[in-house]
């Protein structure tokens, strides 16, 4: 039998979302406004309507129970068009809209563009909501720009999927890492004393035909790793600490001097380029909020970009 919808109070929704991202009750209370046992009262509800508990409590907040995590990344999406519906009717206020946005940047610039987007939005939009993934090997990020988990996605693999639009928001490169006492630094190396050195490398994320060019041609030109880990900064580490050679993007390379006492080698690929990207569905095109959103983020990239005194662009998204 065909499940009746009007038999479920949708205002309820938006109540276990909030419960959901803030992990606590009186949080998720404030946000919306309610009071506690108002809170409480909705939860029951909710527990009846979906037949499971939903979220336990541990500590001072609670935890998700796995049916409530399933449900969690099937309502996101859904309330988010709802939501865009309305604002698009209605107009879009940053200094007053409450929107939550998802971001995942899988690049190592990612905590820096993610602190800058936060304080500019405190002082613009400081109702707004902003969450972020700054792993280096996110899973199915396609898959949630499309159901609705993520809102952009800033990183440097291509895209297949053309409901995918895409803006460029600077051109980086991979170059070779070593410490600063290595045996090679300092000096002109060759592809040949680059082949004999040990690599280690992040794991790769996707096939090679969606890897960038710039990274495929470092692929024909070093050896086979004898270490793959799945964080960035972990190449950094082990390079710091031993002779190994590891690839890192341009754009962190001060960063990583100063901070893990590393150098690059002499010798990079001359067009070996890797593109860093915007990405978002086609379908928030039109979205009043997530346009203001996408140009927050290109503008906090471009003048963390240009304070490294490095190259930015923004050409029009495909």
């Amino acid at each position: 039998m065909e499940f009746n919808l009007r038999s479920v109070d949708l205002n309820l929704l938006p109540i276990f979302e909030a419960a959901y991202e803030e992990r606590g009750l009186s949080r998720a209370a404030q946000r919306l406004a309610m009071t506690q046992p108002a809170m409480s009262h909705a939860l029951t509800r909710l527990r009846h309507v979906f037949r499971d508990d939903l979220f336990v409590r541990r500590g001072r907040g609670v935890v998700p129970t796995p049916v409530a995590d399933a449900l969690y990344q099937r309502l996101r999406g859904a309330l988010g068009t709802v939501r865009e519906a309305v604002a698009g009717t209605r107009g879009f206020d940053p200094a007053s809209s409450v929107r939550r946005f998802s971001i995942a940047i899988p690049h190592p610039l990612g905590p820096l563009i993610a602190q800058r987007l936060l304080d500019r939005c405190a002082i613009v939009a400081p109702k707004i909501g902003l969450d972020f993934n700054t792993r280096s090997l996110p899973v199915e990020l396609d898959r949630q720009l499309r159901d609705g988990t993520v809102d952009v996605v800033v990183d440097w693999l291509e895209r297949a999927d053309p409901q995918l639009r895409m803006q460029t928001l600077f051109d980086d490169r991979l170059v070779a890492m070593a410490r600063r006492r290595h045996a090679l630094a300092g000096q002109p190396l060759t592809l040949r004393s680059l082949r004999d050195c040990r690599v280690v490398s992040l794991r790769a994320r996707q096939q090679d035909e969606l890897r960038p060019a710039g990274i495929r041609e470092w692929g024909k030109r070093i050896g086979r790793p004898v270490l793959e880990v799945s964080e960035l900064l972990e190449v950094l580490l082990v390079v710091s600490g031993s002779d190994m050679v590891g690839l890192f993007p341009e754009s962190f390379v001060t960063l990583a001097h100063r901070h893990f006492d590393v150098q690059p080698l002499d010798l990079r690929p001359a067009s070996a380029t890797v593109p860093v990207r915007m990405v978002w569905h086609e379908r928030r095109d039109a979205d009043p909020a997530h346009r203001y959103l996408r140009e927050r983020l290109a503008e906090v990239t471009t003048k963390l970009l240009r304070a490294r005194g490095l190259p930015s662009g923004t050409p029009a998204p495909r």
